[in-house]
């Protein structure tokens, strides 16, 4: 329903009506009148949905700013109720799906619903946790319009914590780390950490040109697979390295897992937000083929094989040691391309550094135990951490433990998986998209426990569908 233009105005209290209360747009205060044969009633109204339409308007923005950072459905839904009750909307509901929402609020016996679709889709965590912070600060107040209105616009200034060299040099350690921990050697690494230096400056470029995403994917996926096998055959021509490291330009690309939006459509899965959580996890599919579509492009055209030849033997104290280090590299870097700020980055690495080589300590001591167990044990301590850490700090629990846990995705199965569909090896693809499977779903499964033991919103289901404002996303 569009909004009314504010016009000027006199007091409806000689008719008995409730007089109307001046609407204030951009700063400016703008009363109401009535026009001639208009009731009192009838004018009231008009003047209520006048300023029901700005406030939803301020709340609309709030939600499709926090959509475009890559918050869950959950988040978006509370962090727009919270805002709506500190603007006077007696009551706001939201159905909000990966690119659009659609909210209705009501005030003062009247009520407004409206649409917004949000196509500029990304991971910004610095924004998330400035803008839930920027909420939660609002609790038990009352604020206008245009005091919500100046705070968004300052969020919105901020740029990009990190610029071109320092966001490509995050994904190269990071997939030098992912190489490490997935068995490779100082040779795999050291090209690894080039290739995907170039492929994350490539993507980085293209998405500022908002060039579609699946395109994107597909390009930077050949790029990086390309110039690691380039790489290595320069070294095997002239160098003379043996020819047992062709398997290591899977982990070339390792920077393509879409584990933000992995991570939150399971968590909208599990909060029972259906409609965001399939949309996420159709949109990471998407991705992950059209990256694999390369990677098999790539290793046909070259005649490279994706099966691994290589492996390190090395002492207990070298192995767990190069393993924590690895560990923290790799969440530090993936942090940094969520756009976190250095303090979360390091959080999140020691999160993810303790987890994961207490994951691999544990398979290793215990040779039956089930890998995916492991994998949700680890998802489990690293969401209870997070909620320690982020009780004594501003930072969010989802930035937090997101980078943790991405490193244990196993990305290297993943991508070899449609390699050996695409070449016809059915038992192998089977075997690997298997693996993939149930350990997404176990780290799904340690996450949501986590959620629930912390947070009474994910114990407990509201019958009206609206989250209470009493707690938090990350209380």
């Amino acid at each position: 329903m569009p909004a009314v233009e504010p016009r000027d105005s006199h007091s409806l209290a000689a008719d008995g009506g409730l007089p109307p209360q001046p609407v204030s747009v951009g700063g400016q205060v703008h009363p109401v009148a009535r026009r001639p044969g208009e009731s009192s009633l009838t004018m009231h109204r008009m003047v209520a949905h006048d300023r029901l339409a700005h406030q939803s308007r301020i709340v609309l923005r709030l939600g499709q700013m926090l959509l475009s950072c890559g918050a869950s459905a959950f988040r978006v839904k509370h962090s727009m109720a919270k805002l709506a009750q500190a603007v006077g909307i007696e009551q706001h509901h939201a159905q909000v799906t990966y690119t659009e929402i659609i909210a209705t609020a009501y005030a003062s016996g009247t009520f407004r619903t409206e649409l917004a679709e949000q196509r500029a889709m990304g991971v910004n965590a610095d924004r998330i946790d400035r803008l839930s912070n920027y909420v939660d600060s609002l609790e038990g107040r009352h604020v206008l319009v245009e005091e919500v209105d100046a705070g968004l616009d300052e969020i919105d200034k901020v740029p990009q914590l990190y610029g071109w060299f320092a966001n490509a040099m995050a994904s190269g350690v990071a997939c030098a780390g992912f190489s490490f921990l997935n068995h490779g050697g100082w040779i795999e690494c050291s090209v690894v950490a080039v290739a995907a230096f170039f492929g994350q400056l490539l993507r980085r470029r293209m998405m500022r040109r908002r060039m579609n995403h699946f395109g994107v994917w597909m390009a930077t996926g050949a790029v990086a697979s390309t110039i690691y096998i380039l790489l290595v055959a320069a070294a095997q021509n002239y160098l003379g390295l043996e020819p047992t490291h062709q398997a290591g330009f899977i982990s070339a690309v390792l920077f393509l897992v879409p584990g933000f939006p992995l991570v939150t459509g399971i968590i909208d899965l599990v909060r029972q937000d259906f409609q965001a959580g399939i949309a996420r996890l159709v949109y990471v599919c998407m991705l992950l083929v059209s990256a694999g579509v390369a990677v098999w492009g790539v290793s046909l055209l070259f005649h490279w094989s994706v099966t691994p030849v290589y492996d390190y033997h090395l002492v207990f104290w070298q192995l767990y040691g190069f393993r924590l280090g690895a560990s923290f590299i790799a969440s530090y870097g993936f942090a940094m391309l969520f756009n976190s700020p250095p303090k979360v980055c390091v959080a999140a690495a020691g999160i993810g550094m303790v987890i994961n080589v207490s994951r691999l300590f544990l398979t290793d001591s215990v040779p039956d135990f089930p890998v995916q167990a492991a994998v949700g044990l680890a998802a489990l301590f690293a969401g209870l951490l997070a909620t320690v850490v982020a009780r004594r700090t501003r930072f969010s629990r989802v930035t937090l433990s997101v980078p943790a846990v991405v490193i244990m995705i196993p990305g290297v199965p993943l991508y070899r998986s449609l390699a050996y569909l695409n070449d016809g090896q059915i038992s192998d693809a089977l075997a690997s998209m298997f693996t993939v499977f149930f350990t997404i779903i176990s780290i799904g499964v340690g996450l949501a426990v986590a959620r629930m033991l912390t947070d009474r919103n994910w114990l407990m289901e509201n019958p009206r569908g609206v989250p209470s404002l009493g707690g938090s996303p990350d209380a």
